[in-house]
């Protein structure tokens, strides 16, 4: 489908415009401890959010990671916070996502190796660098319909998103490169 085509089909039924669900930030230092509390602090003043931690699914020897240690810190943004967080974390990549990162729903990932490439951002010492993978998940009206409690229903495959949708949608509204 062109892009001419999509932007049409938008115009017509505004059910049919991609927006953003929410952007997952997660942080997986590998340990419990001081270097996860200062990951989670780091978390917490570029999000401002309070993160919640995330436990290890099993136990692996050779890491030091034993089932049950938490291990990584998470955060979901939402709405406008989750618009302003993608903006600043796509300048640390340079507005470029890969074609590749998307994938059959529409959604896409990109990590950050250095959380003070993200601008209004100062390295302090005692917190460390840290890395972090974000998540987008994208959606259209309706999709509710699938996770709610009381008559669920499924989603038709015309509603469903298409990646290329998805990386018209993200390229318009948040002016992102597709390499």
């Amino acid at each position: 489908m062109s892009v001419e085509e999509i932007r049409k089909k938008w115009q017509g039924n505004p059910m049919l415009k991609p927006r953003i669900e929410k952007v997952t930030v997660n942080m997986a230092v590998g340990k419990s401890g001081e270097i996860l509390e200062r990951a989670a602090k780091v978390l917490e003043e570029l999000t401002g959010q309070r993160p919640c931690k995330r436990k290890a699914k099993k136990t692996i020897r050779d890491f030091g990671i034993r089932e049950g240690e938490p291990i990584a810190c998470i955060v979901t943004l939402r709405k406008e916070k989750a618009k302003e967080f993608l903006k600043k974390a796509l300048v640390a990549v340079d507005n470029k996502i890969s074609k590749e990162k998307f994938d059959n729903f529409g959604n896409f990932s990109f990590g950050i190796k250095e959380h003070i490439e993200m601008p209004g951002t100062k390295y302090v010492p005692e917190l460390g660098i840290h890395g972090m993978d974000v998540c987008v998940t994208l959606c259209r009206l309706g999709y509710r319909v699938k996770k709610r409690r009381h008559a669920k229903s499924a989603v038709g495959s015309k509603h469903k998103l298409a990646p290329e949708e998805a990386m018209l949608f993200i390229k318009e509204e948040l002016g992102v490169e597709i390499i």
